[in-house]
């Protein structure tokens, strides 16, 4: 694979599904942990890519790198998941060069969340990025990029009302319990997983809901411990799911398990109604549980179907978003436009060295060593070549006239 800066870019792909052509299943089949991260990055070589980073979150599974065609990384991926390679091409978009970038602003602005304008999708990103970035996965252009699309989408957060108001799938569980169940007070809730998603629940509950009945679980009790002690709430051990599950009227699954965590088993014998959202992807509770008269249960994919004025809100303010995303953009491509010229001033700066180092070239009196007063004047040389070349789009024309600039000053 050409390692230049021009194909570089053209050899740059993102592979991905994501929540548009795929449900809840489909993607907690290709979701990707810390573990099979790591494996991919360690398999990278073998697939012959060399630059690349992983997102996988409950809304899309993508993989960005640099290879010679997106299958590679599609097979990479694919070698670490339980869908397989054949169900995700089937599924899944390819973009490449300014096609992927593009796509990668808009994700990293929000603009492509299943909630519009979410917010939480850059911490996954930066997350995904010192993940690869650690084991030497991150180099010029995908850290150059990265960079870009991070500014870029702090910019649209300070400057825009993109992501004004609360539409998180943590809130829109709770909008969901507020207009769906009556005398909420007596409700008792049972919130399963108390790690960042079930935190940031938990407290939405508290906040929103009025409400105190709320019994916190988890498999480390120390974290439901902790906190159910901010909130003052009550904890129970997980031995005792069963059971809390029969006192339960609502169940919030927000744990991260690969396979399912509750059964239909533990509720087909269940005479009163319950209200089960799962919050986890893949989804944490199983799919038949769906099944019985008395559930009613709600995934990720439904919650995201709750509309309200903040998203009618935050629409308004794409276009500004796209303006944001269209400056940081053209600033990333007049970067990489530069890199072209990279070779030509090296091969410049190499025979300015040359000329120096010539005993019929006349060395000035300085009070600077002659190499500080030669590295000095080489690189003020270059620097203007290499302006006129950005502005001008030429390239060896400048090459006669850098080395009599040199001479001549």
């Amino acid at each position: 694979m050409s390692r230049n800066p021009t194909a570089e870019l053209t050899n740059f792909f993102v592979a991905g599904i994501n929540y548009k052509k795929t449900d809840t299943e489909i993607r907690g089949s290709f979701a990707i942990g810390p573990e099979q991260y790591d494996n991919i990055l360690k398999l990278a070589a073998k697939y012959d890519v060399r630059d690349l980073f992983v997102l996988s979150t409950c809304n899309r599974t993508e993989i960005y790198g640099i290879a010679d065609n997106p299958e590679q990384l599609v097979n990479l991926l694919c070698s670490q998941t339980q869908g397989s390679s054949e169900l995700f091409n089937e599924l899944a978009y390819r973009k490449n060069g300014l096609k992927a970038l593009h796509h990668l602003f808009d994700v990293g602005a929000g603009l492509d969340s299943q909630i519009l304008g979410d917010y939480e999708i850059i911490g996954q990103l930066r997350q995904a990025m010192k993940f690869a970035k650690e084991r030497g996965f991150i180099r010029t252009l995908l850290e150059r990029t990265l960079n870009q699309v991070l500014q870029s989408s702090k910019e649209i957060k300070n400057n825009t009302r993109l992501s004004d108001g609360t539409v998180s799938v943590a809130f829109a569980a709770v909008q969901y319990i507020r207009e769906n169940i009556h005398l909420l007070s007596e409700k008792q809730i049972l919130l399963l997983g108390t790690g960042k998603i079930g935190t940031i629940t938990c407290k939405n509950l508290v906040d929103y809901l009025g409400t105190s009945h709320i019994t916190l679980m988890n498999r480390t009790p120390e974290k439901a411990e902790n906190l159910a002690s901010v909130f003052d709430l009550r904890t129970a051990s997980i031995e005792n799911l069963t059971q809390e599950i029969n006192n339960a009227d609502i169940l919030l699954v927000a744990t991260n398990s690969s396979e399912p965590v509750i059964h239909f088993t533990d509720l087909e014998n269940i005479k009163e109604k319950k209200l089960i959202i799962d919050l986890s992807i893949p989804c944490n509770v199983q799919k038949t549980v769906a099944d019985l008269s008395n559930v009613t249960l709600i995934d990720v994919d439904g919650l995201s179907k709750l509309k309200d004025e903040t998203l009618l809100r935050r629409a308004a303010e794409v276009p500004k978003a796209r303006k944001i995303i269209q400056n940081h953009l053209s600033e990333l491509m007049e970067w990489h436009e530069m890199r072209k010229h990279v070779p030509v001033l090296k091969l410049v700066k190499i025979k300015l060295q040359e000329i120096h180092g010539s005993p019929l070239f006349d060395q000035p009196v300085s009070e600077e060593p002659s190499f500080i007063y030669r590295d000095q004047k080489i690189q003020r040389v270059l620097n203007g070549m290499a302006s006129k070349m950005r502005r001008e789009n030429q390239r060896g024309c400048y090459y006669i006239e850098a080395i009599n600039e040199f001479i001549a000053g």
